[in-house]
Formats: C-alpha cells, structure tokens, sequence
C-alpha cells in the first residue's frame, strides 16, 4: 500500500498578510507537484501531445495561406486539392493528439485528486481529540470532497489547457510577426489592457472564491448535523427552524458564487471586448495592404487565423486564471488540515510496550483541564493505582471527572501535570497506536459503523477468523438477536446501527472488546442501555472477562460494580473516598448516601 505523503505547507511560518500575498501569486498550488512527481512518464505524454495539438493548430495557418495563395488566387485545382489534403492530415494528427492530451491530463486529474484524499483523511484520522473539540466534521468533509474536485479540475483540465494556450499565444506571436510585422505591433498594443484587468480582476475572483467555498462548506455541516439528528429535528418539531436556517445558509452560498461568477464574467466580457475589438482595426489596416499589393490574401488569412488563435489563447488563459484562483484557496483549505500537527503523537524514539501487556494503571499528582473548558479544572491532582487484573470501579456525580480518566488513559488528551503509567511506563513515552492496542473500550453510546454486523464486531481485529466473531457475540449474548437478522452475522446495519435497539448496539460493542482480548478493559456505562433481563445475561458475560484483566469501570447503577476489587469515589475532580462495597457503605460518605438512593429506591 503506498504510504501517504506529507503535504508541504504553502511556505514555513509566516505572516497572515504574506500568505495571503503567496496565494495571489498561487504559491499555494505548489504542493501538487509533490503529487505529481510519481507520474512523471504520464506528465511527460501528456506534454507531447499538448505540444503535438498546440503545432498542429499552428500549422493550420501556414495551410491556410497556401491554400488561399496557391490554391484561390493562382486558381491551380492540382495544388488545391494538396493543399486540402495536407490540411486533413493536419486535422486527423490534431484529434489524436488531443485525444491523448485530454486522456492523460484527466487520469493525472482524477489520480492526483485520490492520492490527496488518502492523505488528507490520514491526517484527519489521527488529529487529536483537542482539534475535534471545535472542529465541525462537516466542514473537513467538504475539504475531502469538495475542495479536492476544483483541485481535480484544474490538474485534469484548466491547467493543461492554461499550458496549451501559452504555448498557442507563444507560437503564434511568433507566426504573426512572421507574416506581418506591422501588423504583430498593432495587435501587441493591447497586450498591456488586456493583461491589466487578468491580473486586478482574477485577484478578487480568488478572494471571492474562497469565501464561496466557506460558505458552501457551512451549507455541508447544517445538512450533516440536521440529517443524522433527523429524529431530534422531528421529536422538537424543529423543521421550521432548520429549514429557515437552511435557506439562508443556502442563499448566502448562493451571494457568495454570484459575486464570484459575475467578478468572472466581467473578467471575460472585458478580455472578448478589448481582444477582438482590436482585432477589427487590425483587419481594417490589413485589408487596405492586401489593396495596396503590400500584402497577399493568403498572408491576410493567415494573419487574421493565428491573430484568432493568438486572442482565444489569451481569452482562454483568462478563464483559466479565475480556476486556478479557485483552486488556490480550495488548496489553502487542504493546506490548513493536512500541515495541522496533532497535539499527541508518539515521540521520536518510543519505548518498546511490555509484552505481554498486564494492564496495570497508575495516576501520579495528575491535572487536567479540557482546552475548551480552561476555567474548570476536570481532575484535581488525583492519584491511584490499579494492578494488573485488578477490577477498579469510578463512580461519582456527572461532571466528576470519571470519563476523563479514560480519556487520558487512551491519550486523547496528555495531562497539564502528573504522571500517568501503563504497566509502569508512562504515556509520553510509548506510541498512541502500540498503548491503544492493549485496551478496549465500550461506551455509553457505542459507535456502529454503516456495514455488516460482522464488520462491527471484528472492528478491533480485522484479521478475526469467523469462529472468533461468532465466539465473542455468543459471549457477550449478542448471537441470539443476530440470528434473528435477515443476514444474520452479513446484514447491513446502515448509518450508526439505527437498524438495531440500544441494547443491541451496546451488546455489539462489548462482544467487539471481547474480540479484541485486551490487557486493559474500559467499560463507560456498558450496560446502561439494557433493559434488566439483557442486562443480567451482559453482565455475566462481563464478569467472566472481567476476571482474566484489569478493568476500569464507569457506572451509575451501583448494582453492576458492588463485586469491584475497589471502588473509587470522584467529586469535582478529585478521589474522596476509596474502598470496597461495604467498606464505602459503612462510611457514610457520598457513596454511601448513593446506595441509599439506589438500592432504597428498589
């Protein structure tokens, strides 16, 4: 599999106003080319035929002048039908040019285009969990899919074209000036008015274009954020509401393009007009030479061809300059995620996990705050220990601080202070990926992706035989409702499982981490979904794997940890009573005062 690369940022750490003046000059496009390098024989036929396609055209003029020269004014059908026929063979040599150039530029379009979605999801796939809290995935989708098509379009289409047409401009000034000196000055006099607006004009039409695409991204988020909460949407009869809202996201999207289309057009409508405005004078001049006998008719012809030529390459450069500004600030937009560093990541020489991992947990002084809530810290100093096989309860109000330990656990996040170990090497020092892979985790709301029910339980371990995804459904009592399916263990579960009931998706997760044989078992809330007769069947199942690792577990229904080794009490972040069942109860503390409601309520 190839390995993703590393997107160049536009240049170092600089200025916002100095790369904002970078992109104007589309330095921001430069990171294609690290795309492109590996398709260099690809690139190399694709300029053959560009600069086949971009003769042939030009040699289209010189047949002209022959045919009207030797052919019309000499009246010789001999030359003629030669000259005829050198002009088919012209055109047909034109069609299979161009008929590579278009080949090899689009799969260089569409193969860039996938090399860059790999990558960029690869990043966003290991972005910590500090990014992810203000980050709106909605809008990162737009940049994986979206931005990467104007990108396409222009590696597969506008670039090549730009490419084409210099070459035409450049080839046929030089024709022009072949065949009619006086008349090449006159044309390059309107150089100068017709450059001028490309370059003011195709500046704004940027500015425009990234705030087209920002806006199209934000359209992006409320679609994802209203479909996949369609049943809160519908529970609060919010419909009204988010369509409002949808409208005007809609028709701000909609101000944003207009602008940026007419800034575009006015672009073009100026290029046509000043062009071939120019090109009338200079045909007016050029008649009264062919009058004057100073000039031929064929040379006329062919003057007014490559003068055509030399103004369509120039009208044709300038819409490509307004694809090349969109695809600058879409390529910002990639920059942005793909050069973002992730605030965890492994260290440059990671110590090696102990093997076999023993799943022993320990919390030193530890301190943390979530960055979106500096005010408040979420752990207060706290310190504990759990030995390997140990099984360790955290209960306490929400807000206590007790999910946050598994957090730092899994190293979403690193602590703002303290120490903490796994099987006594601390977090810092170990790989993210090598530490994750001793633990499983079931959660509260367990993620369900959209594929088969056997997908979902060997999430944790692809390379699970058959027998072994059967085994840990069994375990986790998951086979008896899976039988029931359609497909049984193949059938689809659509997005987030919505096919299933809580208690199934809950039942899914834990036969996952029951697949996945960890060293560390983090339950939050794992059962909390069943129903009494499903839950009593789990936790059995629990228990069983509970017993041959360490386990850490969140619970509010006191009834699934009072046979823990050890409880541990959590109140605004910090550990205020430790203990046993019976031990806590016989304090009179907050535990205590818990069980009495629990239990007395039964």
């Amino acid at each position: 599999m190839r390995q993703p690369r590393s997107i160049p940022a536009a240049s170092g750490n600089a200025a916002p106003g100095a790369e904002r003046e970078r992109s104007r000059r589309l330095g921001s496009l430069r990171f294609l080319l690290a795309y492109l390098k590996p398709y260099r024989l690809q690139m190399a036929g694709a300029g053959c035929a560009l600069i086949v396609a971009a003769g042939t055209v030009l040699a289209l003029g010189s047949g002209l002048r022959h045919l009207v020269d030797q052919g019309f004014v000499s009246g010789n059908a001999v030359l003629l039908d030669q000259a005829v026929l050198v002009l088919m063979a012209v055109v047909i040599v034109l069609a299979l040019a161009t008929f590579s150039r278009f080949y090899l530029v689009s799969w260089l379009g569409e193969r860039v285009v996938a090399d860059i979605r790999r990558d960029v999801f690869a990043r966003a796939l290991r972005l910590d969990a500090t990014f992810y809290d203000t980050a709106r995935t909605a809008e990162i989708q737009s940049r994986l899919t979206t931005d990467t098509t104007i990108i396409e379009s222009v590696v597969g289409s506008s670039f090549s074209i730009a490419l084409r047409n210099f070459l035409l401009f450049l080839g046929g000034s030089v024709m022009l000036l072949i065949t009619s000196a006086k008349l090449t000055g006159l044309v390059f006099l309107v150089v100068p008015l017709v450059v001028g607006p490309i370059i003011l004009i195709g500046r704004r039409v940027r500015a425009l274009s990234r705030q087209a695409q920002d806006e199209v991204a934000a359209v992006g988020v409320q679609i994802s954020e209203a479909l996949q909460g369609v049943r809160t949407v519908q529970a609060f009869t919010h419909e009204a509401v988010e369509q409002r809202q949808f409208e005007g996201r809609i028709n701000a999207a909609f101000a944003a393009a207009r602008a940026r289309i007419a800034a575009r057009a006015q672009l073009t409508a100026i290029v046509i007009l000043l062009v071939f405005g120019a090109i009338s004078i200079i045909l007016w001049i050029g008649g009264h030479d062919v009058l004057s006998g100073t000039l031929s008719p064929g040379d006329l012809s062919a003057f007014v061809f490559y003068a055509a030529v030399v103004a369509g390459a120039v009208g044709a450069i300038s819409e490509v300059v307004g694809d090349l500004q969109r695809a600058a600030g879409a390529s910002e937009r990639l920059i942005e995620l793909a050069t973002t560093i992730p605030a965890i990541q492994a260290p440059a020489h990671p110590k090696a996990l102990v093997r076999p991992a023993r799943g022993g947990v320990s919390f030193e002084a530890v301190c943390f705050r979530y960055p979106t809530r500096p005010d408040r810290p979420s752990l207060d100093g706290i310190s504990f220990s759990v030995a390997p096989g140990e099984r360790v309860a955290l209960v306490g109000p929400s807000g206590a601080g007790k999910t946050t330990v598994l957090q730092l656990l899994l190293r979403f996040y690193d602590p703002e202070s303290g120490i903490i170990r796994f099987d006594g090497q601390a977090l810092t020092d170990l790989d993210p990926t090598d530490l994750r892979g001793a633990m499983a985790i079931v959660a509260q709301e367990p993620m369900i992706f959209a594929g088969t029910v056997a997908d979902n339980i060997r999430y944790g371990r692809p390379d699970a035989p058959d027998a072994a995804v059967r085994a840990a459904a069994e375990a986790a009592f998951a086979a008896e409702f899976i039988e029931k399916l359609p497909h049984t263990f193949e059938t689809q579960l659509g997005e987030r499982g919505m096919r299933l009931s809580g208690g199934q998706r809950q039942r899914i997760a834990i036969a996952r981490a029951i697949l996945r044989q960890p060293a560390l078992l983090l339950l939050d809330e794992a059962t909390s979904a069943l129903d009494a007769e499903s839950e009593r069947a789990v936790q059995q199942a629990l228990d069983g794997l509970m017993r041959e690792r360490t386990t850490l577990v969140i619970a509010h229904r006191l009834a699934t940890i009072v046979s823990c080794d050890r409880i541990l009490v959590l109140d605004q972040g910090r550990i205020i009573e430790s203990g046993t069942h019976d031990t806590l109860v016989a304090q009179g503390g907050l535990y205590a005062h818990l069980a009495a409601l629990q239990f007395n309520a039964r």
